[in-house]
């Protein structure tokens, strides 16, 4: 059986091949209804599938996007994830998502992948660890936006949330209920949003004349978080309040609590840095600093969009959203004298 061309299509409307390509490209500006209902039931009636590829090498473009996420795990992650996806599907464009595992190499292999593959730009949650990678890709003008992390060093456009001040206010929020004891755990700092929020922790902690313990302050792997938890809650002196600094560190100390019992907030109060979907109904609910990851997905979207179409391009720089404090039961119930 022979296959459908465009001038097929075209016969059977009885229209030019331009006006379905037109079509095709969404380009109805000058199209009237009735035009456009005789080609839409002439590629039902025969069939027609576009030939994508032919289309990509006239247009120089392949109608398609990468985005390679640290960690699909984090629901921030997966958050952004949806937004450019949703996003780009409105444009007809798509998206790839592939998952480094906060690993360099994977994350470099992802990247190489993707750009042989031709995608028209790429949104990364970067490690940080691939300078020479990025800085070909922006010394080529090749579209890119970092989602997430800063690189100091790179003119890039970045998407991040106030990490420094979002962790200040939770903090903040810890002292104001009569906290002196408070603990800060995170992954290790090996990325700009991690450093940020124990700056965020230290300058608080600073401002209202409490003393930095640095048995308060781990930076670990996930799978060492309930040893460094066990050394921490068997100290003289142990937390009265604790800031997970993502939703898989709340995880850890979730199960290390109920592993020792202790209660929350009764016994400890709780905040994390991170978007749950669970906070509003878990028992306690859970005080938490929620980052606008659908709002940023979408700038990150429009930037990288721009980019590869070469329209409405300003110069690189950071876009940083603001985090807010949802204050819940888990931060309540401070029951310890000063």
């Amino acid at each position: 059986m022979a296959k459908v061309t465009m001038a097929d299509v075209a016969k059977e409307a009885g229209v030019s091949k331009s006006t379905v390509s037109q079509y095709l490209n969404k380009r109805y500006e000058y199209m009237g209804h009735d035009t456009k209902k005789r080609i839409e039931e002439a590629i039902a009636k025969l069939g027609y599938q576009p030939n994508f590829l032919a289309r990509s090498l006239k247009q120089k473009r392949t109608s398609t996007i990468g985005i390679i996420v640290a960690n699909i795990m984090h629901r921030f992650s997966t958050e952004v994830s949806r937004s450019i996806e949703d996003f780009f599907h409105e444009h007809d464009i798509h998206a790839i998502v592939c998952n480094a595992d906060d690993n360099p190499k994977k994350e470099k292999k992802y990247i190489e992948m993707l750009r042989a593959k031709q995608v028209d730009g790429l949104i990364i949650f970067p490690t940080g660890k691939n300078i020479a990678l990025y800085e070909s890709m922006i010394k080529e003008n090749y579209p890119v936006v970092f989602m997430d992390r800063k690189i100091e060093e790179l003119n890039v456009d970045t998407i991040a949330v106030n990490n420094k001040e979002s962790t200040y206010h939770a903090i903040k929020h810890f002292i104001e209920a009569g906290h002196e004891q408070i603990a800060l755990i995170t992954p290790p700092l090996t990325i700009s949003s991690r450093i940020e929020r124990v700056e965020g922790y230290k300058q608080a902690l600073s401002d209202h004349n409490l003393t930095l313990n640095p048995d308060y302050l781990k930076s670990v792997e996930i799978p060492a978080i309930q040893s460094e938890l066990d050394k921490m809650f068997s100290l003289s002196k142990s937390p009265t309040a604790l800031l997970a600094g993502n939703d898989l560190v709340l995880l850890e100390v979730l199960a290390f609590l109920k592993e020792k019992g202790i209660k929350v907030p009764r016994d400890l109060s709780l905040i994390v840095f991170d978007n749950l979907s669970f906070a509003h109904i878990s028992e306690p609910t859970i005080t938490a600093i929620i980052q606008p990851a659908y709002e940023m997905g979408k700038k990150a979207a429009e930037l990288l969009l721009a980019q590869i179409m070469k329209e409405n391009v300003t110069t690189p720089t950071e876009h940083i959203f603001e985090g807010r404090l949802i204050v819940r039961k888990s931060s309540e119930g401070y029951l310890f004298s000063k």
